[in-house]
Formats: C-alpha cells, structure tokens, sequence
C-alpha cells in the first residue's frame, strides 16, 4: 500500500507544481497588463520591478492555487483511468475512496497551509505592494518632448522645439518659458538656436545646455515701485549668449517608495486578530453615531425648552386632545406664515443633521463590511482547496482524459464559474444588499454539492460521462412515450367507436 501511495503522490505533484506556476505566469500577465502604463517610461530600476513582480506573484497565489489543485486533479485521476491503472486497481479490491486518501491528506496540509498563508504572508505582500505602486505611481515619466508641443513635465517651466534629432539628442529652435516669477508668469523667455536637455544620474537635477540664443527678462513685480524715470532701465533686460548652461532641480523623476504606514489602516493589510480587533472598534465607533442619530431625533421637538424631564414628556404623553388644525386657524394670516417657515426650517435643519449623521454611519458600516468580507475571506481560500480536490479527482476519474486538453478546458470552465459567482457575491455583499457572509461563501456553497455529487457517482462507478448510458437511457424514454402514445390512442378510438354506436 505505501508503493500505491507513492505512485499517487507522484503522479499528481509534477502536474500540480506544472499547473501551479503556468497559472501563476497567466495571472502575472495579467497583472501586468492591468498597470502597465503605471509603469511604462519611469526609467524603474531592475531591482525595484523585481521586488513588484514578486509581491504581485504572492498577491495572485490565492486564485492559482484552487486552479492548480483542480487542473492537477483532474490531470492525474483523467491519466490513471486512461491508461487502465484505475481500473486495474477497482480490479484488485481497492476503492476510489482508498485511492485518493494519500491526496486526500495532502489536500488538507496544503488547506492549511493556504489558511496560514492567507494570515501571515498575504497582508505583508499586500502592503509592500501597494506602497511600491503608489510610489512608481507617483514617479514621472522620464523627459520625452515632443515636436511643436509645450512639455509641461518640469515644475514652473515650458518647453517647447521645432524640430528633434534623436540620434544626438539635438533639438532645435528652443523657446523655454520660466514661469517662477508669480507675479508676472510670462515675463521670463529663452530662444536659442540648439540646445540639449540631460537628466543628471540623481534624477534630481536637469542640466540645459543651449547655443546662439537670447534671453528676455521683464522685471514687472520690481519696478512698480520706481520712479517712472528709471522704467526703461529697470523693467526689461536683454542677454545674447554663444553658449549658456543651466541646472534646475526637479522632483519626482526618480522613484520613492512610499511610507508604507500610510496603507496599514486597509482590511487587505491585517491578519484575522487585527480584523477581529478593527472590526469591534468599528462597531463601537457606529454605535455612537447611532446613539447621536437616536437623541438627535428624540428630542428635536424639545431642544428648545430651557427646562424639561419625564414629567413633561407624561404631561405631553396624557394632555388633552386639543385640534391643531382649529388652533392654527384661529391665528392671523401673518402668524400662521410665520410659524409654517419656522416649521419649514426646523424641518430642513432636522433632515440636513439626520442626514449628516446617516453618511457618518454608512461610512462606518461600509468599513464594518469591508473588514468582515476579508475575515472570511481567510477561510474561503483553504475551503476552495479543499472543495475543487473533490471535484477535480473524482471527475477526473469519471472522464478518464488526462494531459492538458479536455482537462485545461473542464478546469478553465469550472474556475470560470467559481470566479463568476464569487465576483457576484462580493458585490452584494460590499453593496449591503446581501450579508457578508452569504456573499463571501455564495461561491463554495455552490460548488460544495457539486463535490459531492461527483465523489458519489466516481465511488459508485455511474457511468456519468458514457455516452452510451445517455443513448439508452433516451432510448427507453422514446419506447415509454410511444408505448403510453399507442395505449391513448387506442383509448380514443374505443371512445370514439362506442359513441358512434349510441348514436
């Protein structure tokens, strides 16, 4: 028996780490494809789309490993009975049940591990993640000046050339505008002939280098205060240069990663007892908005008592019924006006308060949401595992194809519906309209009968995936319909022909 669970054990860990990181590769791609142009044009050092592309592969781990697990399954159970060593072992006295124990417990180590990695790994390599790319996010595109268009791309400058030789990094008929005098935005203009533009290997500085050009200063903001003698003198200036270098310092051209403590307060970055603690301290927290929405609406028709207590309110509570509506009639125009807008008032004062306090709760109760979804969403990872073994092995066994043709195709379907149904519960549930839990376990609640409806018929040997059993049993349904079709008819004619003799 431990040779037998050798072979099992053998045959489904090279296709389970094979199908492991193909879905990886595909869900990387994925990834990529989704902040690609975050990171196109930074100049990203190799280390630092290293260090992204790693913590992204441990982000995505969640959705490759049930697909492994079930492509692997299927995989290995498919090529046993193709190849007849199924059979050949239901022949020798052992059952499916038997067969797939060695499985069964691998399956449920690699459960748990799923559960410690969902703990321990995954809120770490979320947060290290978020913050690299809310830092590449932050980092702009290294210089790229287009021909004929202002580059706005360095603070309080523009830039604009005619023409651009990118061979030599040449451009030519330069005209900067200096925008660092706020006083008179346009009062600083450079044109040169030619010039180059280089970013120091800091990414701090950008050196200008420019040739036969010339340079117009108006100093506007300091000669309003000058006789208008010295105006001519004092407000324009002219500079003919040869050659003329300059270094200005930009920021955000080279990358920083951002503070990471800025992400910590996300569901995403907090293991179960960090949730567990949040989500009491956001319960608490909407409590009291509740509570203020409650005496706010309690005694809103009484705030404006200087004084009162629970005699008042029994008084109020036992007092005589008195109409209103005659009351108010009995008023003058003027002061039956008066009081509708003072009711008016109250009333959109009232609603303008509720309502300020209702964002408040919606706020928390969203957070509350949130924390909770991703809770159970440490546990929905190990149950997948764990309920896609069971669909995967014993429908495996039931098809009897392996490799990675009918079982990738069975495989992709299946995830494709599980991600479906998972999307869909997590919607209502972070919209409210369905409670957390229902939304987050929609998925497994689903597919867990599934598992069990396909370990029972490949236990039992129903002939689920043979053609011949359907052409049979549609064949039987055929002979029943026509037999009761024959026997109506008969019926029919009988009551047609003892009609005819009546009459």
């Amino acid at each position: 028996m431990k040779k037998l669970h050798f072979f099992i054990l053998k045959s489904y860990l090279g296709p389970f780490v094979l199908t492991f990181f193909i879905a990886l590769f595909v869900l990387m791609m994925q990834f990529l494809w989704k902040y690609v142009d975050d990171m196109v044009g930074k100049g990203l050092e190799w280390h630092v789309l290293a260090e992204l592309l790693f913590y992204a592969s441990l982000q995505v781990v969640p959705m490759a490993l049930p697909l492994a697990i079930l492509l692997a399954s299927l995989m290995t159970f498919g090529s046993l009975g193709e190849n007849y060593e199924l059979t050949a072992l239901k022949s020798a006295g052992i059952s499916l049940p038997r067969i797939m124990l060695p499985l069964i417990a691998l399956t449920i180590c690699t459960s748990y591990g799923a559960y410690k990695f969902s703990n321990d790994v995954l809120p770490v390599a979320n947060l290290k993640l978020y913050s690299l790319l809310h830092g590449i996010r932050e980092t702009r595109l290294e210089m790229d000046i287009k021909e004929k268009v202002f580059y706005q791309g360095v603070d309080d400058f523009a830039i604009k050339v005619d023409e651009k030789n990118r061979e030599t990094n040449m451009l030519y008929n330069v005209m900067i505008y200096d925008h660092r005098d706020r006083m008179n935005r346009n009062s600083n203009v450079t044109l040169a002939d030619s010039g180059k533009l280089q970013m120091a290997s800091d990414k701090k500085n950008l050196i200008i280098t420019l040739f036969d050009g010339v340079r117009y200063d108006e100093k506007l903001s300091l000669t309003r205060s000058k006789p208008q003698s010295n105006r001519d003198s004092k407000m324009f200036h002219t500079d003919i240069f040869k050659e003329q270098t300059s270094i200005i310092q930009v920021q955000g051209f080279d990358f920083a990663k951002t503070d990471e403590s800025l992400f910590r307060n996300s569901d995403r970055m907090k293991n179960i007892e960090q949730l567990r603690r949040d989500i009491d301290s956001l319960r608490g927290e909407r409590n009291v908005y509740v509570k203020g929405l409650s005496d706010l609406s309690a005694n809103f028709y009484f705030n404006r008592l200087p004084q009162y207590d629970k005699n008042q309110f029994a008084i109020v509570d036992t007092a005589v019924n008195i109409n209103i509506d005659s009351v108010f009639n009995a008023l003058p125009a003027s002061q039956q006006k008066a009081i509708v807008e003072y009711a008016l008032r109250q009333a959109r004062d009232s609603k303008l308060s509720i309502d300020d306090q209702m964002r408040y709760i919606s706020r928390e109760d969203n957070k509350i949401r949130r924390h909770l979804m991703e809770y159970h969403r440490k546990y929905t990872l190990s149950f997948a595992c764990f309920i896609f073994f069971f669909i995967g092995a014993p429908l495996g066994a039931i098809i009897r194809k392996g490799g990675l043709g009918l079982p990738v195709v069975i495989s992709i379907l299946l995830f494709i519906s599980y991600y479906i149904i998972d999307t869909s519960g997590s919607k209502f549930a972070i919209k409210g309209a369905w409670t957390v839990y229902q939304g987050i376990w929609l998925s497994s609640a689903v597919l867990l009968p599934m598992g069990v409806f396909l370990t029972y018929k490949a236990t039992t040997d129903s002939p689920l995936m043979n053609a011949d059993a359907y052409i049979i049993f549609f064949q039987k349904v055929r002979a029943f319909v026509k037999k009761w079709g024959e026997v109506l008819i008969a019926k029919n004619n009988d009551v047609i022909q003892t009609i005819f003799n009546k009459k």
